[in-house]
C-alpha cells in the first residue's frame, strides 16, 4: 500500500498536469486571438503567451521535464515523509521492550513500526541470537540497501534540472542560425526582419531556467530530508548495537 500511494501520485501529477497545461495553452489562444487589451492581461497571461511565441519544438519538451520532474519530486517527498519516524520514541519502544520481554518483543515494536529506522532495528534485532558481530553486520548491510530506497529516482530529477537550460539553449543557437540565415538571404541587416526569431531563441533559454530553478527548489529540499534520515539510521545503528550489549551482559 506504501508503494502504491506514491505511484499514484506520479500519473495523478502528471495526467493533472498535461490536462491543466493543455487547457491554459487554449485559453491563452483564445485571447491572443480575440485580440484581449494588453492592460487586462496579467504575469500570468503573459508568461502562457511568450510560451506558445517560444514554438512548440522546445517549449514542449521543456514543459515535459518541469511536468516530469514535479511528478518525481512530489513522489519522493512523500516516500520520505512516510519513512519518516520519531527516533527518540522507538527507541524507548525498543530499550522497555527488549528490557521487558526480550528480543522477540522488541522485534515486534519494529514489526509495528514503518520507516527504515525500525527496518534497520529488526534486521539488527534478528541477528542478535548470533552475536553481536552478526547482528552490526546485519545492519551496516541493510543500511545500505535502506539509502538505496530512499535516493531511488533522485538521478531522474537531476538529470531533468540539467537537461532544461540545455535544451533552452539549444533553441537559442537555432533560432539565432535562423535569423543569420534571414539576413544572409536579404543581403542586409535589418532589426525587424530578425527581431522575431531572436525573441523565440531568448524565450526556450527563459523557460528553460525556469525549468531547473524550480526542480533546483524541490531538488535540494528532497537531499536534506534524504540526509536527515540517514544520519537517524546511522544514530539508531550505534544505538541498537549498545543496546544489544547491555543485554547480553
Amino acid at each position: 500500500m506504501k508503494k502504491l500511494f506514491p505511484s499514484l501520485a506520479v500519473a495523478g501529477a502528471f495526467v493533472a498536469g498535461t490536462n491543466i497545461v493543455s487547457a491554459k495553452v487554449a485559453a491563452v489562444t483564445l485571447l491572443v486571438q480575440e485580440g484581449a487589451p494588453e492592460a487586462e492581461r496579467g504575469f500570468t497571461q503573459l508568461l502562457k503567451e511568450m510560451f506558445i511565441t517560444g514554438g512548440a519544438a522546445f517549449m514542449g519538451i521543456v514543459l515535459l521535464c518541469l511536468i516530469l520532474g514535479l511528478a518525481v519530486a512530489i513522489e519522493r517527498i512523500i516516500y520520505l515523509n512516510m519513512a519518516s519516524t520519531n527516533s527518540a520514541k522507538l527507541k524507548q519502544q525498543v530499550e522497555d521492550a527488549l528490557a521487558s520481554g526480550g528480543v522477540e518483543a522488541a522485534k515486534e515494536v519494529c514489526r509495528n513500526t514503518k520507516g527504515p529506522v525500525a527496518s534497520i532495528y529488526y534486521q539488527g534485532l534478528d541477528r542478535a541470537g548470533e552475536s553481536i558481530e552478526s547482528a552490526e553486520k546485519a545492519v551496516v548491510a541493510y543500511g545500505g540497501v535502506q539509502m538505496g530506497q530512499l535516493e531511488k529516482n533522485v538521478s531522474w530529477l537531476s538529470l531533468f534540472i540539467a537537461i532544461a537550460p540545455m535544451l533552452g539553449f539549444m533553441g537559442t543557437v537555432i533560432g539565432m542560425i535562423a535569423a543569420f540565415q534571414k539576413i544572409a538571404a536579404v543581403g542586409n541587416l535589418s532589426a525587424s526582419l530578425i527581431a522575431g526569431d531572436i525573441q523565440v531563441a531568448l524565450l526556450t533559454t527563459v523557460f528553460g531556467l525556469i525549468t531547473a530553478i524550480i526542480l533546483q527548489i524541490f531538488y535540494n529540499y528532497i537531499i536534506a530530508k534524504i540526509d536527515s534520515i540517514v544520519n537517524d539510521m546511522e544514530d539508531s545503528s550505534i544505538t541498537l548495537i549498545d543496546m544489544l550489549v547491555d543485554h547480553k551482559k
